[in-house]
């Protein structure tokens, strides 16, 4: 299998690569209004402020949403394949990918928690499972 492709990693995205290499599942909170936030973003949607801090989530969601793509095939993944929008219990929603399922058995709704998989040249990313 062929490496993955880094992720582009800047300052305002930093804090969260890092998290998922210590498998932390870290998530900004505005430091003025007191949202959550994700992506990252230097910027608060709702009060405008800049000031923010982490919080680590839970890593426990349900399936919002979910795809199974088929084409383009990229030589990095094994196919067939699920990406997921999951709602994480602290009411955001992350996307990400499905993994320990037969693609059939996947549900809107379905309860599934996080664990980190780790590829070569120090990239952790999150995955998600279903919930045991």
């Amino acid at each position: 299998m062929a490496s993955r492709p880094a992720p582009t990693i800047g300052p305002d995205t930093e804090f969260f690569w890092n998290g998922l290499r210590e498998h932390k599942l870290l998530i900004q909170r505005c430091n003025g209004c007191g949202a959550l936030r994700h992506p990252p973003r230097p910027m608060c949607p709702k009060c405008r402020s800049l000031d923010w801090d982490t919080i680590e989530a839970s890593g426990r969601g349900t399936v919002y949403s979910y795809v199974m793509p088929h084409e383009p095939r990229f030589p990095f993944l094994d196919y067939p394949y699920i990406v997921v929008l999951v709602e994480l219990a602290e009411g955001i929603r992350v996307v990400s990918n499905l993994c320990d399922i037969d693609p059939a058995g996947v549900t809107v709704g379905m309860d599934v928690e996080v664990f980190y998989q780790a590829f070569d040249d120090d990239l952790v990313l999150h995955q998600f499972r279903p919930a045991r």
